[in-house]
């Protein structure tokens, strides 16, 4: 596989702090590849398996390697006009270059600031408060008529497809516009990722639903499995808001009109996946991010929007009157594949594209992968969020071995007894966190981010019997270790050190460390010694 990678060397291109927004998937390509951060492969690279096991090599190395890009993917041995892009944010300099910033932790602080902002006491506290509000003036997506994600458009909505070219698409069926082979699923280089992936699978979509109640429209990402040329499976779990907007279709029996987007702005992705509150607009979050209102246009074929620089969308509906239909295996984040579940089925109306669309894709499996930068950089961001709540918290991690949410690091400032336990009982009833297995407290001197360091305290500073507590909630449904499908057992541990009334009735010793004076006599004798 080395020999069909070559690497384009470009010096690095630092861009202003949340200077511009990205207008496509390509764009943001061109970005990385500037800054030395994206592998061109220009061999063909099968969409079968292949071009996961180039991924995962890649996604391997140390710090996350390179963002891939497959000029050539071939599709049943048919080479793909449409290129994959694969580990784009699968980095910390590359999740920050999405989120067009210096860094995630700057994008963390500026949020921080607006999400803790007090009233003015004086002109510079109001000058201050009223640069946040120019901040937060392009939050709010705008509708326009017509958007790069339309130069083509496919229909499937009557007995010919057509296809459309933008801007100027027709107003009735024109002979001239039909085409005998319209664009499907089946002419996307979508993957199949994993030996025993039931299929193909849409790793990287961003899935619009709305709640027919309020009107309220939710982004999520769930994976789709490749049925046929115009159905899919969806798979969202009970938990997620795209599944309560469906149970209310189902319980109506109407039609639940969904649209899936790829590509765009490489911000959609990662709000698709943020922990938001439900009702509150991912696109919101987006426009923010970017510092450019989200431009959304109508979809060609049922009532709801997307962003008008996506570069891939799929417009159709699922059906409650059908059956669930089994969906799976999938290698999943667990490290596992996950096994064959009934989920609803993806009816596809129209597939609209750019002309010169780029397919967006992703890995999970055996970490550490992609998911595990996007998933740091969602706490970090969020991290101001969570000490609203509860501010004696330092900092958390989800380190990369537990997938996600089965395995959480706190560091808190303790004032008072029992407090560790206060927060594992807060953090479970937080949105995603119901699904963390193990929580493990430390102190606020406690790097986080350092597994090692966390181990040791863990180790050292805990009676087990005294400073663990079992409970049980809410799990993911694709943990496979569950006795029941989304009920589990979760384990809180308590490592910080002990106060009095928590049970410890001896001395705390201090812990080993070096006096100031000396480090400093060795760092310079080091220095003048090498």
């Amino acid at each position: 596989a080395d020999t069909t990678i070559t690497a384009q060397s470009a010096a690095p291109v630092h861009r202003c702090p949340r200077a511009m927004a990205y207008e496509s998937y390509a764009e943001f390509l061109d970005a990385l590849e500037k800054a030395g951060e994206l592998i061109r492969v220009s061999e063909p690279i099968a969409t079968e398996l292949e071009i996961t096991e180039l991924a995962d090599r890649e996604m391997k190395k140390p710090s996350g390697g390179k963002a891939l890009l497959i000029e050539q993917p071939t599709v049943n041995g048919e080479v793909s006009s449409i290129p994959v892009a694969i580990n784009t944010m699968g980095s910390a300099k590359r999740m920050a270059m999405a989120l067009g910033a210096e860094s995630v932790g700057a994008v963390a602080e500026e949020l921080g600031s607006l999400v803790q902002a007090k009233p003015p006491t004086g002109l510079r506290d109001a000058m201050a408060l009223l640069g946040q509000a120019l901040g937060l003036r392009h939050a709010r997506p705008k509708k326009v008529k017509r958007g790069p994600c339309k130069e083509v458009i496919h229909r499937f909505d009557s007995p010919a497809s057509r296809t459309e070219p933008w801007p100027s698409a027709p107003d009735v069926d024109d002979p001239s516009t039909l085409t005998p082979n319209p664009s499907t699923l089946l002419n996307l280089p979508i993957m199949q990722c994993w030996p025993l992936d039931g299929g193909r699978f849409l790793t990287l979509p961003c899935v619009v639903t709305r709640d027919p109640d309020t009107g309220d429209r939710n982004l999520g990402m769930y994976r789709m499995q490749v049925y046929d040329d115009q159905s899919t499976g969806m798979h969202w779990q009970l938990q997620k808001v795209a599944a309560r907007h469906g149970r209310r279709y189902y319980e109506t029996g109407e039609r639940m009109p969904v649209a899936v987007f790829l590509g765009g702005d490489p911000v959609y992705p990662f709000c698709a996946t943020a922990p938001m509150p439900d009702g509150l607009d991912e696109f919101l979050l987006a426009g923010y991010l970017r510092r450019k209102s989200v431009e959304m246009v109508q979809c060609e074929t049922c009532d709801l929007e997307v962003p008008a620089n996506a570069d891939i969308v799929i417009e159709g509906y699922i059906d409650p009157t059908e059956p669930l239909r089994d969906e799976g295996p999938f290698g999943d984040h667990t490290g596992y594949y996950t096994l064959p579940e009934p989920y609803p089925v993806f009816h596809i109306t129209a597939i609209t594209h750019r002309k010169n669309a780029t397919y967006p894709a992703t890995i999970v499996g055996i970490p550490p992968m992609e998911d595990f930068y996007m998933g740091s950089a969602s706490v970090k961001l969020f991290l101001p969020i969570f000490r609203m709540n509860f501010p004696e918290i330092t900092d958390i991690a989800l380190p990369a071995e537990g997938v996600f949410h089965n395995l959480v690091f706190v560091s808190i400032k303790k004032t008072y007894p029992m407090q560790a336990f206060k927060i594992m009982h807060g953090l479970w009833g937080m949105g995603q966190m119901m699904f963390t297995k193990y929580i493990v407290v430390v102190d606020d001197f406690v790097d986080v981010h350092n597994t090692s360091e966390v181990l040791f305290h863990m180790c050292a500073d805990t009676d087990p019997q005294r400073d663990s507590i079992l409970t049980k909630g809410p799990a993911d449904v694709l943990d496979h270790a569950t006795s029941e499908i989304a009920i589990g057992g979760k384990l809180g541990i308590d490592a910080t050190r002990k106060l009095p009334g928590e049970g410890h009735h001896r001395n705390w010793p201090p812990l080993i460390q070096m006096d100031e004076a000396t480090k400093a006599k060795i760092d310079g004798f080091l220095k003048n010694n090498r």
